[in-house]
């Protein structure tokens, strides 16, 4: 007998070794998983849309061009009882929302929530994730095209919303309708463009989102 279950045992622990590789190797799709239990009560929730100021001389175009003080947002996720900020940077990508917040100027940031925020149903939540997994690792769109081959921040949270969920968070707008006359935003613009600016091009701002009707805001450490 015993030497049927030298065999045995052998296999089985070979084949526990070679399921915790692959664990290890083919991790969970990021947007999806099984949550853990929150101790806390926490002041975000799944959904929620969070803004802050950046520094680069871009961002800095876009405060000026838009009348404020927000450059850079993105959509805050519950994955797996973590909380991370899907954002359009190069590339497209999932940020923990610690790293995200110290990414912004002095650390400070808005938290925007819908004001009747049932609709956003664990259904519906997963929904905007699925569609988020597919905007994944996108390239940054610098040119700010309404397409998906690439994309920037606003408009990614814009379509996630829109695509998702059915909800439109704001009214888009055409790029002649910022302001373009200021010399940074002039600079900014021809580098861009050169001489061919797009100004009827649809375009959604980080402002536009921020100053929505639907929207409540729920944390401002500004």
């Amino acid at each position: 007998m015993k030497k049927y279950l030298l065999p045995i045992i052998t296999f089985f622990l070979s084949f526990t070794c070679a399921l915790i590789v692959a664990i290890k190797v083919f991790p969970n799709n990021p947007f999806t998983g099984n949550k853990e239990e929150k101790t806390t009560v926490s002041k975000f929730k799944d959904g929620d849309l969070i803004f802050q100021t950046s520094e680069s001389k871009q961002c800095e175009a876009v405060r000026i061009a838009t009348n404020s003080k927000f450059s850079h947002c993105g959509i805050i996720y519950d994955i797996n009882g973590k909380w991370f900020v899907f954002e359009a940077v190069q590339p497209v990508k999932l940020t923990t929302l610690e790293d995200w917040i110290k990414h912004g100027k002095d650390s400070k940031y808005v938290v925007k929530r819908l004001k009747d925020d049932r609709v956003l149903s664990p259904q519906v939540l997963q929904k905007m994730k699925d569609y988020s997994q597919q905007l994944d690792g996108k390239e940054y769109d610098a040119y700010f095209e309404w397409t998906d081959n690439r994309i920037y921040c606003s408009e990614l949270m814009w379509k996630i919303y829109k695509n998702a969920a059915g909800i439109e968070l704001s009214k888009l707008r055409e790029l002649k309708d910022f302001n373009l006359q200021d010399p940074r935003v002039q600079k900014i613009l021809k580098e861009r463009y050169g001489n061919d600016i797009p100004l009827e091009e649809k375009v959604v701002a980080p402002s536009d989102l921020a100053d929505s009707n639907i929207l409540k805001t729920v944390v401002d450490t500004y």
